[in-house]
């Protein structure tokens, strides 16, 4: 077992340190502040490859591994978690998909503007009344000679309203259950499709999200993804991706903390000494680089697993799980640490405890998680 990153591996991570110090930390409070969606730091990404990272080369992609992916979220995630949640779902949950369960036609008309910026993609699985629940959802999917009609809402639709390509999952039968859903790719503009941006989070401010509402929308029938009644199986599959990707983003905000932490504890004096050298302070800044070490390795055993094509749905649950719930816990720390100047936006880590609560919640919550790892354990499944 190699711990060691390989050299093409270095070479990115400091490429990617290198770009969000320089292009990302500097207006990741104001675009958090006036909720800016950060477009053109995602052109600038483009041309480094970071919006296509494991599609192939031949559709523009920069063809790497996954432990690569986790590099480049863990990175970007370290300087802003509203621009990582945004990354995540174009590669995690669109291009990933795409590459998996879509025909020729869609893969070349889709992921080369994926990969280079000029399309922008989202993932419409949630609704009002179906969450956890996946299998509950309600939007529906008519089939007509020329096409098939989608009637329905969606919500918390990150980049929702400013995607140029959805996948849209709907249901093709009255019948409840998860084996009438289908995938459908829906780009902008089309009739009948509308959305409203969701305004007031708590966090990931910068990253829109967005109801969508679907209104006798008629898609062609080449718009499906994949065959009909395999979309309950790409949803799954969206979301190991999806729940690996939020992981290694959580590795980059418990890596933030620490820094902020270190920096602020070296500077700022009490009782006249740094406060870095207090036992209480010591132990809350090791608590969070225990934390950030133990969920790096985690991401990267469900990426190596991903790497060699082994069913990784248990250990991408549990990457995500520990690592959501530890930059939870290391947010609330560096706030600690700062003390009265941690409750406030003239540093950071306040930010950094709004974004992460979030990773506890969507791409399956902490609790499905570990119905998730319980039923790789025990066999019996908790839910449907």
């Amino acid at each position: 077992m190699d711990f060691e990153l390989n050299d093409a591996q270095k070479k990115l991570q400091q490429a990617c340190r290198d770009f969000t110090d320089r292009e990302i930390i500097p207006s990741a409070r104001e675009n958090d502040a006036t909720e800016r969606f950060p477009e053109d730091i995602l052109r600038k990404m483009a041309p480094l490859g970071l919006l296509g990272a494991l599609v192939p080369a031949k559709y523009g992609g920069a063809g790497l591994d996954y432990i690569s992916q986790a590099i480049i979220l863990e990175e970007v995630g370290r300087g802003c978690s509203s621009l990582r949640t945004i990354l995540s779902v174009q590669l995690s949950l669109v291009e990933y998909s795409l590459l998996k369960w879509g025909t020729d036609a869609q893969k070349d008309t889709y992921l080369p503007g994926l990969c280079n910026g000029s399309l922008l993609g989202a993932f419409a699985l949630t609704e009002p009344n179906a969450g956890s629940d996946a299998a509950s959802i309600r939007t529906t999917a008519t089939r007509k000679k020329n096409g098939w009609e989608i009637n329905g809402s969606k919500t918390w639709i990150t980049t929702g309203g400013r995607a140029d390509v959805l996948i849209v999952f709907a249901r093709t039968s009255p019948e409840e259950g998860h084996r009438n859903i289908a995938a459908f790719i829906i780009e902008k503009g089309t009739p009948g499709f509308r959305s409203n941006d969701i305004k007031g989070k708590l966090g990931l401010k910068s990253a829109n999200t967005a109801e969508l509402f679907f209104d006798n929308c008629l898609v062609p029938h080449e718009a499906m993804l994949g065959a009909e009644g395999e979309g309950f199986k790409i949803a799954l599959f969206a979301l190991d991706n999806g729940r690996f990707g939020v992981a290694a983003g959580c590795v980059g905000i418990i890596e933030a903390c620490v820094e902020a932490s270190v920096k602020y504890a070296r500077e700022r004096v009490q009782f006249k000494k740094p406060i870095a050298s207090f036992q209480s302070i010591q132990d809350l800044i090791a608590r969070m680089a225990v934390d950030r070490d133990a969920s790096r390795l985690l991401v990267y055993r469900a990426a190596e697993m991903k790497n060699r094509g082994l069913k990784n749905t248990a250990e991408s649950s549990i990457a995500k799980y520990f690592a959501s719930e530890a930059a939870v816990r290391a947010a609330t720390d560096a706030i600690q640490v700062h003390g009265a100047y941690g409750y406030s936006n003239q540093y950071p880590v306040e930010r950094y405890l709004r974004d992460a609560k979030v990773t506890t919640i969507y791409e399956g919550t902490s609790q499905i998680q570990k119905l998730i790892i319980g039923e790789s354990l025990l066999g019996v499944r908790a839910f449907f």
